[in-house]
């Protein structure tokens, strides 16, 4: 299967429809009459429907096992046909629009066993998604942003050439895929007064983002909180949080990351972990969704 652990959990939601075509009025009154030989066919398909919904992974080789949480099943009858939607909604890391239209399948297959003996002309037609919601699709930023981004390594080993970088460039990587580009990238050492030297440096020269690794841990040479604590105009809690909770889903020791974020002026200042797989987690934690930030600086009204 794919490997999906480095996703975000989120609310996913999902709807499919399936068209099962009938070959006379008198199959929609047996429907509606409940006079079908094989039983109460709306009912008989329905429950067929949410146990399908649930073992979709048993099925589809590389559907991962779902933790559904809901799941609708309706029903519209015209003059010729029986319309079928499946909504289905989880919270989780991947989407629910296979087990949706997994579900609405099978309802309409169930139909077609209990009315093929009335009626040989019944027919399964369009099976579709008609829309999905959830993930970082929907809360991110979809428009392109034209952003200055910075990137600080602080290593006292890297800035001595003992050692080479790997997490800068983990995050230099992350910001291209994201559709922006690293105007900006320099490697200090762990001391506070070159970490605010050149934090004011790319603050001054109105940089919209920078993003620094290394520094955040609770060795003697870890002073990258120390450093931009005080710099901060206001910190943003809500994201060293969701940057802990995530990794610590992963390793108990990201409880022991001291990530700070938070703007100085308008510009957002974010000290991420310094190993290059506590970087890549961070930034997996919080893009592209961070970006909204941006909107709301340049006057984005949730009301609205």
């Amino acid at each position: 299967m794919v490997d999906i652990t480095h996703k975000i959990i989120t609310q996913r939601t999902a709807t499919a429809q399936a068209i099962v075509k009938v070959g006379s009025s008198a199959t929609m009154k047996a429907i509606l009459n409940n006079t079908v030989p094989k039983g109460n066919v709306l009912e008989v398909s329905r429950t067929a429907g949410l146990f399908a919904v649930k073992n979709t992974s048993n099925s589809i080789p590389d559907c991962h096992p779902m933790p559904i949480e809901f799941t609708g099943i309706e029903f519209k009858l015209q003059e010729d046909s029986v319309l079928i939607e499946v909504t289905v909604k989880a919270i989780y890391r991947t989407g629910v629009e296979v087990e949706a239209m997994h579900g609405a399948s099978i309802v309409a297959l169930t139909m077609y066993d209990m009315l093929k003996p009335i009626d040989k002309q019944v027919e399964i037609s369009t099976i579709k998604l008609l829309h999905k919601k959830g993930g970082k699709s929907d809360f991110g930023v979809k428009e392109k942003m034209d952003l200055s981004v910075a990137v600080m390594v602080c290593s006292d080993s890297v800035a001595s050439g003992k050692k080479e970088d790997r997490a800068g460039k983990v995050i230099t990587e992350k910001i291209k895929n994201l559709g922006l580009s690293v105007s900006s990238y320099t490697v200090i050492p762990d001391e506070v007064s070159d970490i605010q030297e050149t934090i004011n440096k790319f603050c001054d020269s109105n940089k919209d983002l920078v993003i620094i690794t290394g520094g955040t841990g609770l060795s003697n040479r870890d002073v990258t909180p120390e450093a931009v604590i005080p710099l901060l105009d206001r910190r943003i809690p809500g994201i060293e949080e969701a940057i802990r909770a995530y990794g610590q889903e992963r390793t108990p020791y990201a409880m022991l990351s001291r990530s700070v974020i938070g703007f100085k002026g308008n510009t957002l200042i974010m000290a991420l972990p310094g190993s290059a797989a506590g970087a890549s987690e961070s930034m997996d934690a919080v893009f592209p969704s961070i970006l909204h930030l941006f909107k709301i600086l340049n006057g984005f009204n949730h009301g609205k």
